[in-house]
């Protein structure tokens, strides 16, 4: 199943190494919803399922009573249904006993409702194989245990690990819960999501030719805080199998989010990673994939295979694009520094408030001048242009102080006490009560007269944009700003496809064909030192972006790349 988080105030029944005050707390169920909430429960569609369990090699022809398979949260068991059947078909071809099957598998859900359920299937499906009601039941209990996998104590080695771990931020848990995570597992960086505690306990619980299989959303594969998990693996594990599922749909409904399907063992078994890309992740594309031979090649329809001959080393983000295509990104980036190299370019992100609803005010209001610096928002950029919208954003911060003290602003103090309880509820005014009024960051003024680029997050394609010195950017817009750029010549470069094509290499590629242009992707850019180009080729780079030539912006970046083309990749054109 794929999860995420609900919080519940019910206790979780279990009190794993003295922590019950702490998890008491901060009770919590896995379950994902349609729409990107925290409630219900949606289900792995059973042909993926299956197509886990084949590249896990958990399959009836194997004697699988005498391997251990982990199921680290098991929800109402749509995997470990699966498992079990395997399970009792191969224990009939072997002649292997009810009885012998007990340490055979081991799952584990936080939720007693899910465990009742999940054992109830498991009962159910046994007796259908001729065991006993109490010899059934007896083995429900012994393979579905209710408690937390992440805090619980070692439950041994196994040979196959298989399942979709829960998705969840570590900033939603209580500070002493984050701690505890984080306390024992290193690789919960930044704002991780939970899976990746899940995924690295799972792996230090494999035997040394044990097998993780996992369905699980990809963003770590890519991002900031993904990079301890990614050294994890590359320094100890071998990645066999990689299948992107982007375009398809795995889920029994429509769910909000990427995922992937990879392969993870303590031994090298093949010498080259396989890399798919399933189109829809048909029953027909999963039965074809399972059955995909290394040896002969067979091709399978509807699916793009690739061979990695080695795969990515320490923190590295995994470029799963086409074996041509990386060869010439590591080209270029052999080529080229980082934007942030130069140590006068800067990226930036804008203000977040916590409430823009609130913060943000259009002319008149009343409110104190001095507390409102000019905003430009994405919706403001058109056709390449800054419209002034006349919208503001309070600033609660002194410069070079901290926050404002109200007393000295009236009307702000008037205006803010209309909106208490709605700022109140705030994650940040939870965090310090006497500054409740203040935005989530601070703002800076002074940025507001630096000319800057300004780039949209979400978009089908790079959408630089030049904004003279007027305005503060809102969160939703990244910004570039430089001492050492002609920044109309950097945002013609930055504006190609081959600006493109380093944020298309790493960034997370949304449904519909949209990227996230966050900074930690534009930070990826390289680009030829301004002093490296022409006067003439400078000045026709600043004209085509001020025309918002994008074309001629194209050829003109592989003349200062010096390179004749780029591979093809896909993506949605909306620059304009």
């Amino acid at each position: 199943m794929s999860r995420h988080i609900s919080q519940k105030n019910n206790g979780i029944g279990h009190q794993p190494l003295g922590l019950e005050p702490v998890l008491s707390e901060d009770a919590y169920t896995y379950g994902l919803r349609s729409d990107g909430g925290t409630h219900g429960v949606v289900h792995t569609k059973p042909h993926i399922v299956d197509l886990i369990l084949d590249l896990a090699g958990y399959c009836p022809e194997r004697n699988l009573s005498a391997l251990r398979l982990l199921e680290p949260s098991c929800g109402e068991g749509a995997f470990l249904i699966h498992a079990v059947e395997r399970l009792l078909k191969s224990s009939k071809l072997f002649k292997v006993s009810s009885k012998d099957l007990s340490a055979a598998i081991l799952a584990f859900d936080i939720d007693t409702e899910h465990v009742a359920e999940s054992r109830r299937k498991v009962a159910d499906l046994v007796c259908q194989h001729g065991v006993s009601q109490d010899e059934a039941v007896r083995l429900a209990e012994e393979w579905v245990r209710q408690g937390d996998f992440l805090l619980g104590a070692d439950p041994g080695r196994f040979d196959v690990v298989v399942g979709n771990p829960p998705y969840i931020r570590i900033e939603e848990f209580s500070a002493e819960l984050q701690a505890e995570y984080r306390s024992r597992y290193s690789t919960l960086y930044d704002r991780a999501d939970l899976y990746v505690a899940f995924i690295e306990r799972s792996l230090r619980l494999l035997n040394q030719k044990g097998i993780l299989s996992f369905i699980c959303a990809d963003r770590w594969t890519l991002n900031k805080y993904g990079a301890p998990l990614r050294r994890f693996i590359t320094d100890t594990f071998h990645v066999s199998t990689y299948i992107d599922l982007h375009q398809a749909s795995p889920f029994e409904s429509e769910v909000i989010a990427y995922p992937s399907i990879f392969v993870i063992g303590r031994e090298d078994l093949h010498s080259k990673t396989l890399v798919a890309k399933m189109k829809s992740a048909s029953k027909e594309e999963c039965l074809s994939l399972g059955k995909y031979s290394r040896e002969d090649g067979d091709s399978v329809e509807g699916v793009q295979i690739a061979f990695y001959d080695s795969w990515f080393i320490g923190e590295d983000p995994w470029v799963l694009s086409s074996p041509g295509q990386l060869s010439v990104l590591r080209d270029l980036e052999s080529k080229f520094p980082l934007i942030e190299d130069d140590p006068y370019t800067y990226i930036r992100i804008g203000v977040a408030t916590g409430n823009d609803s609130i913060f943000i005010v259009p002319k008149g209001v009343e409110i104190e001048a001095d507390r409102l610096v000019p905003l430009v928002m994405r919706e403001d950029m058109i056709d390449g242009k800054v419209i002034n919208n006349f919208r503001f954003i309070i600033n609660t911060f002194e410069i070079d102080k901290g926050v404002i003290d109200l007393q000295d602003y009236p009307k702000l103090m008037k205006y803010f006490e209309l909106h208490e309880s709605a700022l109140k509820k705030r994650h940040v005014a939870k965090k310090s009560e006497k500054n409740w009024f203040r935005t989530i960051d601070r703002v800076y003024p002074e940025m507001v007269k630096r000319p800057k680029l300004l780039i949209p997050d979400i978009a089908g394609s790079n959408e630089a944009v030049f904004e003279s010195g007027h305005f503060l950017p809102h969160h939703n817009l990244y910004y570039i700003f430089s001492e050492s750029w002609d920044l109309e010549v950097l945002g013609g470069l930055l504006s190609s496809r081959v600006a493109l094509f380093f944020v298309w290499s790493y960034a997370v590629k949304m449904r519909g064909g949209y990227l996230r242009f966050q900074a930690q992707y534009l930070r990826r850019i390289r680009v030829p030192s301004m002093k490296s180009l022409s006067g003439s080729l400078q000045n026709d780079i600043r004209t085509a972006f001020r025309q918002r030539d994008f074309q001629r912006l194209d050829d003109l970046a592989m003349r200062a790349y010096g390179i004749e083309e780029l591979p093809q990749f896909d993506f949605v054109d909306t620059r304009k």
